[in-house]
């Protein structure tokens, strides 16, 4: 995009090596401004130059983007409607060890609580390059959420991705998981797994918190009557309360369970430590459907 574009930026907060921007400011160094460790300032560079009519991509590990420089983000990008989107980095658990400080299991509830701005949470490598794109062209506040672990490829190159709508990766008539990010696959696999157990499970990525897709999340809850969310967050704030509400909002009596990371002191290990502790892989993941199924 930035060799048809000259006018697209990248913003950084001493992060282009976490962000993978190397290659990119070596072959447009014009094309990227750092700002070094500083990412309330960050912000508020993105949005000066948004604000001129450049497409710009302000990066930065989301425990900070979305901590530190929460007030820039209220009032710099989405209050003044500067259509920057801000690129969280290294998000949920991803920072393993390094503990609280560095995890960002609050990010989808502060950017759910401020009102313009669009959430966008790609699975997979495919859905990442149609949200960049997409995002590119948006013309609106977005705060888009990666992790660091290497990426499944989930869909083929020409899906169908629109911001807002929803992808129904597996059908299923016996339950329903509505996951977001890099937790999409752990519920891909066991779904595949359940199947084997006679479980026909729905897996349903919910790539945009914002716009919520509550079409999809009312037809599948209706067809299976049981419904998981599923989320590298808190289970508070995120992808779990979105869903019940559109669903207690519609009067849909559909059995309920959302898993994500626990109201507690997270413990402290690596990305996949943390999620097989939280039951939040494959296999844990497959026996909590079937314990929910009895």
């Amino acid at each position: 995009m930035a060799a048809k574009d000259s006018s697209l930026l990248a913003v950084t907060s001493d992060s282009r090596g976490s962000g993978k921007l190397v290659p990119f400011a070596q072959e447009f160094p014009d094309q990227i401004v750092e700002v070094g460790i500083a990412e309330q300032n960050l912000v508020g560079v993105a949005a000066g130059l948004a604000s001129t009519g450049r497409p710009v991509f302000a990066v930065s590990p989301s425990c900070f983007l979305t901590a530190r420089s929460l007030e820039q983000i209220k009032n710099d990008v989405a209050y003044s409607n500067n259509p920057v989107t801000l690129v969280g980095i290294s998000s949920g658990v991803s920072y393993g060890a390094l503990g609280t400080t560095h995890h960002s299991l609050h990010d989808f509830a502060v950017m759910r609580a401020i009102n313009n701005i669009d959430i966008v949470v790609p699975a997979d490598n495919v859905e990442t390059q149609h949200a960049i794109r997409a995002l590119a062209a948006h013309q609106k506040p977005a705060f888009v959420r990666f992790g660091k672990a290497a990426l499944y490829d989930l869909y083929p190159n020409d899906i169908s991705f629109e911001i807002g709508k929803a992808i129904r990766i597996r059908e299923g008539e016996a339950v329903t998981i509505f996951a977001t990010g890099e937790l999409v696959q752990q519920a891909v696999l066991a779904g595949k797994f359940l199947e084997q157990k006679g479980i026909s499970t729905e897996v349903i990525s919910v790539h945009s918190l914002r716009p919520l897709d509550t079409d999809c999340i009312l037809n599948s809850a209706r067809k299976t009557g049981h419904v998981l969310t599923l989320e590298e967050h808190m289970v508070h704030g995120g992808l779990g309360e979105a869903v019940a509400g559109v669903l207690m909002e519609a009067g849909v009596h559909a059995k309920f369970k959302k898993l994500g990371i626990p109201d507690e002191y997270t413990v402290t290990g690596s990305q996949a430590e943390i999620f097989y502790h939280y039951g939040l892989l494959m296999e844990g993941l497959a026996d909590t459907v079937v314990g929910f199924l009895d």
